[in-house]
């Protein structure tokens, strides 16, 4: 009989390239900037939830393909972590590797719900 349950908190670390954001907002201006991030973040979003939806229905091609496009956006507006997770994961579906793509996959969802709410509160310093 187990007397003791322990539960693992899994707590990701996101990196965010501040000097990408600033070249961004330099290059584009705040306005241009804003767009810029805003449609990524919206992008993002909807792309993680596909990336699980494609997972779920053993679609492995497809989610090769929508984790690639993760790293570009992602890159674009300084998230580092989930560019590189992303890559992980593309790598994963190349390996034919399920139980690496099960974790990459989730570990994927956990750095880009922290990096979406850490570049939307670091989007808050510039307006």
């Amino acid at each position: 009989m187990v007397d003791v349950v322990s539960t693992l908190v899994q707590k990701e670390t996101v990196r965010l390239d501040q000097d990408r954001l600033n070249d961004l907002y330099l290059q584009l201006g705040a306005a241009g900037a804003e767009d810029v991030v805003c449609r990524a973040i919206e992008e993002l979003a909807v792309r993680l939830s596909h990336c699980e939806r494609l997972w779920r229905q053993k679609e492995h091609e497809d989610l090769r393909k929508s984790a690639r496009s993760l790293i570009a956006i992602s890159d674009q507006i300084g998230m580092c972590a989930l560019a590189r997770v992303a890559a992980d994961v593309t790598r994963a579906v190349d390996a034919e590797d399920g139980p690496a793509l099960a974790a990459t996959l989730f570990r994927l969802i956990r750095v880009g719900e922290r990096s979406l709410t850490a570049v939307w509160d670091l989007q808050d310093l510039y307006t």
